[in-house]
């Protein structure tokens, strides 16, 4: 049964503020809770429109789902699931690097990459969207149950690190030209808008670009940061394999 308490929880959990909260936060979809449930992610509440042999749940009707989910469509299951702790200390090893991601849908994607590519750690700045917002949940996949998201000052981690820290700048050296190290620093990405902090250049390194195909001046001027963070971890893994 759907009680009208629980209803108003799951519908409060689309904010941030409730998020933080109570600790807790919703995922739909068959793929995204069964991989939480695996990662041994705590379920609050388990509710769903059908039955499933291997997870235990509350039956609701279809109509009842429709009334809680948090996208047009809604799912066959839909999960309450705690917000992991943060104890984990911050990567030491390459990792990825946002700076003002504001886009669920682009933070969902980048959590799925770095899952793709097997960095178990993502770093955001603490103004980038909520990990554990719906939409972030829902772009990644299912990636979100094995990839930490860590949100903290950037420019005290950055200066922290050993090895090199790689931007994403338009002016950068090309990517498929440079010596790229997937072994231990960071790449960082700047915001949809604005790019790279002006505060972040202070640090030193080494600033990387996409090299256009297309001049004319009519053309498309910039990627999307989602794409241009697969682009580009392509290219650091694959340069790493050709040097193994």
């Amino acid at each position: 049964m759907l009680s009208n308490k629980l209803r108003k929880q799951i519908q409060q959990l689309k904010l941030k503020k409730y998020r933080k909260q109570s600790g807790l936060f919703v995922a739909e979809g068959e793929k995204v809770v069964h991989d939480l449930l695996a990662a041994q992610f705590t379920a609050h509440t388990l509710l769903a429109t059908k039955s499933y042999l291997d997870i235990e749940t509350t039956q609701i009707s279809k109509e009842q789902m429709r009334s809680i989910t948090h996208f047009s469509n809604a799912s066959s299951l839909l999960g309450v699931f705690q917000i992991p702790s943060s104890k984990k200390s911050p990567p030491t090893s390459f990792h990825l690097v946002l700076d003002q991601i504001k886009d669920p849908g682009n933070l969902g994607t980048l959590i799925r990459l770095c899952d793709w590519y097997g960095l178990a750690d993502l770093v955001c700045s603490p103004d980038s969207v909520d990990a554990y917002n719906p939409k972030v949940v829902q772009a990644s996949m299912g990636s979100i149950a094995r990839v930490h998201v860590h949100n903290i000052p950037l420019e005290n981690h950055l200066n922290s690190l050993k090895g090199h820290i790689y931007f994403a700048q338009m002016q950068g050296q090309s990517v498929y030209e440079a010596q790229l190290r997937p072994t231990t620093g960071a790449l960082v990405l700047g915001s949809e808008s604005h790019g790279i902090s002006p505060t972040l250049n202070t640090i030193t390194h080494q600033g990387l670009t996409i090299p256009k195909q297309n001049q004319d001046e009519m053309g498309v001027d910039s990627l999307n940061v989602a794409v241009s963070g697969a682009i580009l971890l392509h290219e650091f893994f694959r340069f790493y394999a050709i040097q193994k």
